[in-house]
């Protein structure tokens, strides 16, 4: 009960800090943020300039792609489908959406040199668009996996606590200071080197520290095969404490420490804010290969990390920052979200783990060369 009302408390604390303190320092000065960038940009009809007889596309810029509502909806669901089902790649896959799909950032890149300040407006645009829908879907799923004991409500607090501290000084590092091509590269480069983990992963090698996974993703398995309640021999704390934390699922035990949850997560949440996204493909590759737990854990877990981090990196990039977003969009989008996000837990466990794990390894490496070498070469992929 002590442990309950501590983390009902802690939670509280992080909620006012979160919403709180951007709001009581935020002030008005970025009202015309992007009214400015605009009117700073040549006037024209060739690439790099604003031609105000053209209709208002992204972010209200005559002449900027006005990605269609059903294109924005059906991407959408797929991507809350994909973050609620593995717990990774929701924020990635936003941002091939934003990025290549919707056109926004072939037409970002036009104004690198003609209007640095819109050009870095629109990235930094994008990136919080990204974290607006696996935002989302982390809320969504992080309700649906705790309904299900699938979810390591402490795990997944330290991982997050951690996450506030570092998105705080990525945001007031990289705001504002980013070039399009910058971002993409770094983009790529990341995806795909996780990737390459991902390999490592499923590789004997990879496979031969994690018995006590295997046998629980066996027995969930089972579970599911014959319609059992998997509530019965979910999540459940044996031991708490900051040192050490031991925790049972499906009859197999598993240990961490929350400080180097705290750790890990402000690592992580570095690295993922700077991109833009998540990072719940980060955090899939820590918990199962540093806490070595079962996917079938580890998708909520990181939802709920990934929650916390993003709450805390939308508000310092929208208040504290001024980044616009285009509502028209991300209001579509996000009904798509819930939607995907809806599903995801429902049918992800039928799935088999190896399946899914290839499938996202395929599609991790066609995104991170591809990103990799535009951002930094100029080479473009099909």
């Amino acid at each position: 009960m002590m442990q309950k009302k501590l983390a009902s408390f802690l939670v509280i604390v992080v909620i006012c800090l979160t919403v709180g303190l951007p709001l009581l320092t935020a002030t008005a000065a970025h009202a015309d943020k992007l009214a400015d960038a605009i009117a700073a940009a040549p006037i024209g009809t060739g690439a790099g300039q604003i031609d105000p007889s053209k209709s208002s596309g992204f972010l209200g810029i005559p002449g900027a792609p006005d990605p269609g509502m059903i294109m924005c909806f059906l991407w959408a669901i797929w991507v809350g489908w994909i973050f609620s089902t593995v717990g990774a790649f929701g924020g990635v896959m936003a941002g091939v959406g934003h990025i290549t799909i919707y056109g926004l950032g072939a037409y970002a890149k036009t104004f690198k040199d003609t209007a640095s300040p819109l050009n870095k407006l629109m990235t930094d645009s994008i990136r919080v668009s990204n974290q607006w829908l696996v935002g989302l879907s982390a809320l969504v799923s992080t309700v649906n996996y705790g309904r299900q004991k699938r979810l390591v409500t402490s795990l997944g607090f330290f991982l997050g606590i951690g996450a506030l501290f570092a998105t705080l000084m990525v945001v007031y590092g990289t705001a504002g200071k980013v070039s399009f091509s910058q971002y993409q590269g770094w983009f790529g480069l990341c995806v795909f080197l996780i990737a390459a983990f991902m390999i490592y992963e499923m590789s004997p090698k990879g496979q031969s520290n994690k018995k006590a996974a295997k046998e629980a993703v066996k027995a969930f398995e089972e579970t599911v095969k014959c319609k059992g309640d998997i509530c019965e021999q979910g999540v459940e704390t044996l031991k708490w404490s900051l040192a050490r934390t031991e925790i049972s699922f499906f009859g197999q035990k598993f240990t961490f420490s929350p400080i180097w949850a705290f750790v890990g997560g402000f690592l992580i949440s570095a690295l993922a804010s700077f991109i833009g996204v998540g990072g719940g493909f980060l955090y899939v590759p820590f918990l199962t290969s540093v806490v070595g737990l079962p996917m079938f854990v580890v998708a909520g877990t990181s939802a709920l990390a990934v929650l916390i981090g993003m709450i805390f990196s939308i508000f310092q990039f929208m208040v504290m920052k001024g980044i616009p977003v285009y509502w028209p969009m991300i209001g579509v989008e996000l009904i798509g979200i819930f939607v995907g996000s809806m599903i995801g837990p429902r049918t992800g466990k039928y799935i088999p783990e190896k399946v899914l794990k290839w499938i996202f390894l395929v599609l991790a490496f066609y995104i991170g060369l591809r990103y990799t070498l535009r951002g930094f070469f100029g080479i473009s992929l099909l």
